[in-house]
């Protein structure tokens, strides 16, 4: 049977009912397991390798991107995992010349010392011939600035080039998309944003459905360590029962704010996929099945945007997205090759109606 976002996030990963266990099993603290003294190891051997805590995390979130999952200890983790699991010396790659700075910082530093070649395009084209290329990574929508990119017609050009199409679906999760299904080769994701939404660990993952490429990156992941601890696996597979009423509530306030946003005079670049003014909405409104709640703008100089933080009573200034909580910053003080005042705005859960007041009165402010 069939069921829908909501369902699906309340019992991915659950174990079978059995009377007298609770409904998720708690974590599992240990590194090694009993052996059998003859024959060595059982279903678990050592928790670098093995552990059942991140096994039902990961096949709650397999069930939710459509193709088995690999967990790791936090979303730069798991994209440079992916990375190096899968090229070598002399392949190239395509990046978001607009998405995460750190991503393009690895390619620039540590896979150009391996001869790894790459070019970075924006994510919403123009795209360059892709023969030659080993892997295409999209990240969509790109963060910080919103762009969209066409899975499936980029999937479709990148396998008839010979290449592996990779999405990172941080921004959206599995619930706003789901890119295996449009052809893409591979996800990569950090789960410490909406996926768990608390701002309460750090996560990562990767997942396939064509289990060759999966072991290459599962036999990198148990030579190099990079796995996430139990505790963590275990609030992460409990907040992802909450993931389809966060992200609604998210979206919604995401709505709201962008319309507010761009009525104002003194507010520009205002991007939110779902508005219909939005240079990626024909894309987006085809692929994704719901907007995430996050919101670009520009309030034209650093210090706007230190006077609006410090006026909102409801907007925590912090440097990540997703969560409950809303909150924004100022995206060229990381690295992102954004205007000084450029602020990427994160909306939490809270009632929607006291949020739109909170920053209309903070902009006003702030002027």
């Amino acid at each position: 049977m069939s069921y829908s976002d909501g369902t699906r996030s309340v019992h991915a990963g659950l174990p079978e009912p059995v009377v007298g266990e609770p409904f998720l099993r708690g974590p599992v603290f240990a590194a090694p397991y009993h052996l059998d003294p003859v024959t060595g190891p059982g279903e678990n051997g050592y928790a670098r390798t093995e552990h059942p805590t991140r096994e039902a995390l990961e096949a709650a979130i397999g069930e939710l991107e459509g193709g088995p999952a690999l967990a790791f200890a936090s979303g730069q983790a798991a994209i440079t995992a992916m990375l190096l699991s899968l090229v070598k010396t002399g392949d190239r790659v395509a990046l978001p010349g607009d998405g995460y700075f750190p991503v393009r910082a690895f390619a620039g530093g540590a896979l150009a010392d391996l001869g790894v070649g790459s070019v970075l395009v924006p994510t919403a084209g123009p795209y360059p011939d892709l023969t030659g290329l080993r892997l295409v990574l999209l990240e969509t929508p790109a963060n910080p600035g919103l762009d969209v990119a066409d899975i499936r017609a980029l999937a479709d050009a990148a396998h008839a080039a010979g290449a592996l199409l990779a999405v990172d679906n941080t921004a959206a999760t599995p619930l706003g998309q789901t890119p295996l299904a449009l052809g893409a080769d591979l996800v990569v994701a950090s789960g410490t944003k909406a996926l768990t939404g608390h701002s309460d660990l750090l996560l990562g993952y990767v997942a396939a459905r064509d289990t060759a490429l999966l072991d290459k990156v599962e036999n990198w992941r148990k030579l190099t360590g990079g796995v996430p601890g139990a505790f963590d696996c275990w609030l992460a597979h409990r907040s992802i029962a909450t993931m389809d009423l966060r992200l609604a509530r998210q979206s919604a306030n995401a709505a709201a704010i962008a319309e507010l946003l761009a009525g104002r005079s003194d507010v520009t670049g205002v991007r939110w996929p779902g508005l219909p003014s939005d240079p990626s909405y024909p894309v987006a409104s085809r692929q994704m099945r719901r907007i995430p709640g996050i919101v670009a703008f520009d309030l034209g100089s650093a210090e706007r945007v230190a006077r609006f933080l410090e006026a909102a009573s409801l907007v925590f200034a912090a440097t990540s997205f997703g969560g409950v909580h809303t909150s924004a910053d100022r995206r060229a003080q990381f690295g992102d090759d954004t205007a000084p005042g450029f602020v990427r705005f994160s909306c939490g859960i809270e009632d929607t109606a006291d949020l739109v007041a909170d920053v209309s009165q903070a902009l006003d402010k702030s002027r």
